[in-house]
């Protein structure tokens, strides 16, 4: 069933992409906080980390899989490839300093510690999430074709 593989792998991009788009809006919602829910420092950016899964099985697996009435060895998974999110991870860039002595957390000198989100990246890291997910997109259209050409053959 590779037909069923490529869009599981299609699937995967489109989530991780989606995943990245909701990160970047949460960056971009917080652009202006100073403080978060502990209440020691202002909020930073958080970024998504993307891993390529290779889609070896070993032989063992495929095996187990090809023969039908056997289950897979505990604790395997079968992968079919594609990408997944493996951690989001804070940016550890400093913050920016911005002179406000009558805001609430400003420091003795009355410098508030502004979030590490810059607009014009997350725009720029939005942008191209977006044209990875309509690559995605362009690619499981181009699965679905196919898969319905393959299916007029019969008739």
């Amino acid at each position: 069933m590779a037909f069923l593989s490529s869009m599981n792998i299609t699937a995967s991009g489109l989530t991780a992409q989606q995943l990245r788009l909701d990160v970047i809006s949460e960056n971009i919602s917080n652009i202006n906080t100073t403080r978060t829910e502990n209440g020691d420092e202002a909020y930073r950016r958080k970024m998504i980390v993307l891993e390529a899964e290779d889609g070896r099985d070993t032989f063992r697996d495929i095996l187990a899989r090809t023969a039908g009435n056997m289950q897979l060895p505990t604790g395997a998974v079968s992968n079919n490839g594609g990408v997944r999110v493996s951690a989001i991870v804070e940016d550890e860039s400093a913050f920016k300093l911005q002179y406000d002595p009558t805001h609430p957390d400003a420091n003795e000198e009355g410098y508030v510690e502004m979030p590490n989100v810059d607009l014009v990246k997350e725009m720029t890291d939005a942008m191209a999430a977006t044209q990875a997910y309509s690559a995605n997109v362009t690619a499981f259209n181009t699965l679905k074709t196919v898969a319905t050409r393959a299916l007029e053959i019969g008739k």
